[in-house]
């Protein structure tokens, strides 16, 4: 019986020892995983903070490439349906955006509107429904009586009707004098090439320096502002800044056929 109880305990001795080293064999298994665990969710921790930065960098780039390509609109929607106070963008949106702008190509302008836009970027046709009162050139002086130089063309219309830019282009100067005596309230608009046009004399002016104007849009109203006997438009097309007779842009034909879509603004 001695015996027979020995064997037993001998038995579970060895069994709790064999329980007992598996156990241990098994934390050391988990406590190793644990810590592989670890170092790998530090390092993912780390990767996610440099993708935060660089999304944080993409997003803005995105916000610049999309407003210089105009898809702005197609990526949010339409302006009246986008709130004012525009929310942190999530993960997705902003690689959607991201992934948006990659597949993008800027837009492309074929032969033929380039050719109108170059047309457009011309001054051509009236800057304002009136008559002619004064030519361009050797004249008298309506003031002095004396000989004088005109640089432009004197348009009589009745004070408030609308004076519009003749080509497309970028307004330099409006308002009162732009540093030039005599002119009064005046609107110069550069259109690339060495072109631009002054409207001098207005009694109101539409537009303000840097704005973008298309050929036919309204800049100001006749007026009588500044150096002036009556009202009308002081018209001026200048050439590498040098004034040239606006008669012959007068009648020449205006390019309106270029779709909306084909121009760069």
């Amino acid at each position: 019986m001695l015996a027979v109880f020995g064997l037993i305990s001998a038995v579970g001795v060895v069994s709790s020892y064999a329980r007992m080293a598996l156990k241990v064999s098994n934390y050391n298994s988990l406590k190793k995983e644990a810590d592989n665990l670890r170092a790998r969710y530090s390092h993912l921790q780390a990767t996610v903070n440099q993708t935060n930065e660089k999304l944080a960098t993409l997003q803005d780039l995105a916000e610049k490439v999309s407003m210089a390509y105009g898809i702005k609109q197609k990526l949010e929607g339409p302006a009246d349906l986008v709130s004012e106070a525009r929310l942190t963008p999530t993960l997705s949106q902003t690689i959607a955006e991201y992934d948006y702008l990659l597949s993008s190509t800027p837009p492309r302008i074929s032969r033929e509107s380039r050719s109108v836009l170059h047309a457009t970027m011309v001054p051509a046709g009236w800057p304002v429904a009136g008559r002619l009162e004064s030519s361009y050139g050797v004249r008298s002086d309506p003031f002095s009586q004396e000989g004088a130089y005109h640089t432009g063309l004197d348009i009589t219309a009745p004070i408030g009707t609308r004076v519009s830019v003749t080509a497309d282009g970028v307004v330099m100067a409006a308002g009162f004098g732009a540093g030039l005596a005599g002119y009064g309230r005046i609107v110069i608009v550069d259109h690339g090439n060495g072109y631009q046009t002054y409207y001098g004399h207005l009694s109101r002016v539409m537009v303000m320096p840097g704005q973008q104007v298309r050929q036919g849009d309204a800049v100001g109203e006749v007026g009588m502002t500044g150096r002036t006997t009556g009202p009308h438009l002081h018209y001026e097309v200048r050439v590498g800044a040098a004034p040239v007779n606006p008669y012959r842009f007068l009648n020449k034909p205006i390019a309106v056929q270029a779709a909306a879509r084909d121009f760069p603004f």
